[in-house]
């Protein structure tokens, strides 16, 4: 089994920054993908950004260039730097791991809140 902690999320104004993280354990597999996504009220959840174990990343479009998606192989930890945040950011924010290339094993955090005020 693996388990997926994230932290880091919060409230912050419009035009702030936060720094989400989240640590795998368990029986962590390789090579695998890990991501955020995110979920507004009444929306779909929605891809954020992903980096593979050999560091390829994917962002959405709407949030390239603000956005930073980074991990730590030893700590088995995936970090996602946000700045310029706008409110419509706001949402629940999951990590993701899954296997590659299929996602055969694929494995959710409970969610953080990040909340950006206008």
């Amino acid at each position: 089994q693996v388990q997926l902690v994230e932290s880091g999320g919060g409230l912050v104004q419009a035009g702030g920054s936060l720094r989400l993280s989240c640590a795998a354990s368990g029986s962590i597999f390789s090579p695998n993908a890990m991501g955020w996504y995110r979920q507004a009220p009444g929306k779909q959840r929605e891809l954020v950004a992903t980096i593979t174990s050999d560091g390829t990343t994917n962002y959405a479009n709407s949030v390239k260039g603000r956005f930073t998606i980074s991990r730590d192989n030893a700590k088995n930890t995936v970090y996602l730097q946000m700045n310029s945040l706008k409110p419509e950011d706001t949402a629940v924010y999951y990590c993701n791991l899954r296997s590659l290339p299929t996602g055969f094993r694929n494995y959710w955090g409970q969610g953080t809140q990040v909340t950006v005020s206008s």
